[in-house]
């Protein structure tokens, strides 16, 4: 069967991470035994997920929790997956909708090559291995956002498999111990996006918009190798590093590029795995972390109590701080899988078995794209340690702040003061007004050239360091009132 024909399309691009308190074991089924400590008896997320939980006569009995993460990224395209659709954020409803968006008879799908593009090169950056031949199928489900009663992804043989993604963690009480740990991928797969619904409660009505329906997403699966909301939380804040520097989506988890699923069950180390449960749609990575540690916390007291943990799907409710039941998880049996009878398997060459004559247009070749590839974020801040001496936890920092490390790198060149210093004015002073008056890098009133003249009087002793500061504060508050 001949490979599907493909659509061009433009990309985008765009460029954030973390440190966590405590560190939580790494592996499958890491054993919990950190209690709580902490101001008004509460502690980071990372120690709130390290329980010893008793039983009453039977002493201290530890429990291991085990979360696997299902990630749903946006892809930077401006058309859809399968049609010519605008992707736009916020346009008015129902407006970027094509006749196979809203599943009209007669419809087919035509595959966007960029949307492909993109998933290549996402698989290769995180080390999978890429399928020269993969497949198509239907996902049988009912909901009034999705026209056709049915979603097209890749489950028997996705374009990519067999990953892993390694992400640093800072622990300790001042976080200057920098520890590395690997979550293994299963798979990358492309799939369509459903549309939105709106419930209006005081009309008792739902509202449809199909401008997201179809949009191409990457689902990124994550084995369950990690043990706590925090350590999961940054592995997503990584993944999110890495899609941006690769332009292959702009992962904005405010606007839904980035959801998050995540799998949770609880067991006695040595013991068989527990039931797990599904909490859905997360798109905040502080979320995702209080909705884990929520989850873990709440089927450890379900089983103390002598309570069975049921295979449901779950949400997290933010003002609660806990999950709440949604619906009996679906098996594999309710989604009657079956191969998309509208799209050919999707082929793949690298530059060995690239057929003559081939036309570039219709054929992607994988080593290509490979060539292709930017920096990564471990090694941006392997850079930064090496280049500037700055400290590893420090690097977290300047990649964590979106527009952060532009705004460094421009300070550097314009002054003659030490790295060094220029990390900690930057980190210190700079930033922590920033937080302090709820402003992004990007709407600082200080610019980097006014920052480098700053530096460049305190480092010829010009003014003192108080009273640097005290000019940069003025500045900013200046600009902030007065403009």
């Amino acid at each position: 069967m001949a490979a599907p024909m493909l659509r061009g399309c433009c990309l985008a691009r765009r460029g954030a991470l973390a440190c966590i308190d405590g560190g939580s074991r790494r592996g499958r089924g890491a054993a919990i035994g950190c209690r709580s400590s902490g101001k008004r008896g509460r502690s980071s997320v990372a120690q709130q997920s390290l329980i010893t939980a008793q039983k009453s006569g039977k002493g201290e009995h530890a429990w291991a929790a085990v979360v696997g993460l299902e990630i749903h990224a946006q892809i930077s395209s401006n058309s859809k997956l399968f049609s010519g659709s605008q992707v736009q954020f916020a346009a008015p409803p129902n407006s970027l909708v094509s006749f196979f968006d809203a599943s009209l008879p007669g419809t087919l799908p035509v595959l966007n090559r960029r949307c492909v593009e993109a998933a290549v090169m996402t698989g290769l950056a995180l080390k999978c291995h890429i399928n020269k031949k993969s497949l198509f199928d239907r996902k049988h489900y009912f909901y009034a956002d999705l026209p056709a009663g049915y979603q097209i992804t890749q489950q028997r043989l996705p374009i990519a498999v067999n990953g892993s993604l390694e992400y640093s963690v800072c622990v300790g009480k001042k976080r200057s111990q920098v520890i590395t740990r690997t979550a293994r991928i299963k798979q990358i797969q492309l799939e369509q996006d459903s549309g939105k619904s709106l419930h209006d409660e005081l009309r008792s009505q739902t509202l449809i918009d199909l401008n997201r329906a179809g949009v191409g997403l990457l689902e990124v699966v994550l084995e369950p190798d990690m043990s706590c909301g925090e350590e999961a939380a940054t592995a997503v804040r990584e993944l999110q590093l890495i899609l941006q520097a690769l332009g292959t989506s702009q992962a904005n988890m405010a606007e839904g590029q980035l959801r998050v699923d995540a799998n949770i069950s609880v067991h006695h180390p040595g013991e068989p795995l527990g039931v797990r449960t599904e909490v859905k749609n997360l798109n905040s990575a502080r979320f995702l972390a209080r909705a884990i540690d929520s989850e873990i916390e709440r089927q450890i007291n379900e089983l103390e109590n002598g309570r069975e943990i049921l295979n449901e799907t779950r949400s997290f409710d933010c003002k609660l701080g806990c999950t709440i039941p949604m619906r009996d998880k679906e098996g594999k049996q309710d989604y009657r899988f079956m191969p998309e009878p509208n799209l050919p398997p999707l082929l793949l060459y690298d530059t060995a078995s690239l057929p003559p004559g081939a036309d570039p247009q219709q054929v992607i070749n994988i080593d290509r794209i490979r060539e292709q590839l930017p920096e990564l974020p471990s090694e941006t801040r392997e850079q930064l340690v090496q280049q500037y001496g700055m400290l590893p936890e420090h690097s977290f920092t300047i990649l964590n702040e979106v527009g952060l490390l532009e705004f460094f790198q421009n300070v550097i060149k314009e002054t003659r003061a030490e790295p060094k210093k220029v990390t900690s004015w930057i980190l210190n002073n700079f930033l922590g007004f920033l937080k302090q008056q709820n402003l992004a890098v990007n709407e600082s009133p200080v610019t980097p050239s006014a920052l480098a003249e700053l530096l460049n009087l305190l480092d010829r002793k010009a003014i003192s360091s108080s009273a640097a500061k005290q000019v940069c504060i003025i500045k900013c508050l200046h600009v902030l009132f007065f403009y």
